[in-house]
């Protein structure tokens, strides 16, 4: 295995891209915002790409569901999980929707960095996964975030951003122009350029 990301290997990893998740009923701040918005754009650049997606939601009835436009831009099908586990690789159905996926490398976006993410990164490691952690498209408040971070790298798991995950499954100049090409709409991610 390259040290590269290969969208051949790849599944991603949706935690908890809930908007209400911090108990506001209003719009997102800023940041989460932002982020909510370039996990949308991975997962149709995924889904562009025939990479896998799996989708989970932490109690929907207080958090609420997941962001409409990343359910829009998942392929169709995707299922989404109801997830009572902080660790998705520790409730069983999601795990099996993982291991059904025949993929080996998690790329993992969503909410929060410090627990969902971590503890789904830290779980997916001790099953033997390459795990890859997309630190501008996670969140959670504050200094928390950093925090999380920190805890998946000391467990073992790698960083990107998600220009670098965009790059790295597309590898050639060539397989890139044929995608701004094909898909228009996604050659402009939120917050920054390609």
């Amino acid at each position: 295995m390259g040290r590269l990301l290969s969208r051949d290997a790849s599944l991603l990893v949706v935690i908890d891209a809930q908007p209400s998740f911090y108990g506001d009923p209003g719009p997102p701040s800023p940041a989460l915002a932002e982020t909510l918005d370039r996990i949308a754009w991975i997962v149709a650049v995924a889904a562009a790409l025939d990479v896998p997606v799996i989708v989970t939601e932490e109690d929907v009835a207080r958090n609420g569901p997941t962001a409409a436009p990343i359910l829009a831009a998942a392929p169709a099908g995707t299922s989404v999980f109801a997830k009572v586990v902080f660790g998705a690789a520790d409730q069983p159905d999601i795990l099996a929707a993982i291991e059904a996926t025949r993929r080996q490398t998690a790329v993992i976006v969503g909410l929060e960095t410090d627990v969902c993410v971590a503890h789904t990164a830290l779980g997916l490691l001790d099953r033997d996964y390459r795990v890859v952690v997309v630190d501008d498209a996670t969140h959670a408040p504050d200094r928390t975030h950093a925090a999380g971070l920190r805890r998946a790298i000391a467990g073992g798991a790698e960083l990107i951003h998600a220009k670098g995950v965009y790059y790295e499954w597309l590898r050639t100049l060539q397989a890139a122009r044929d995608f701004e090409r094909d898909h228009p709409g996604l050659a402009d991610p939120p917050g920054f350029s390609l």
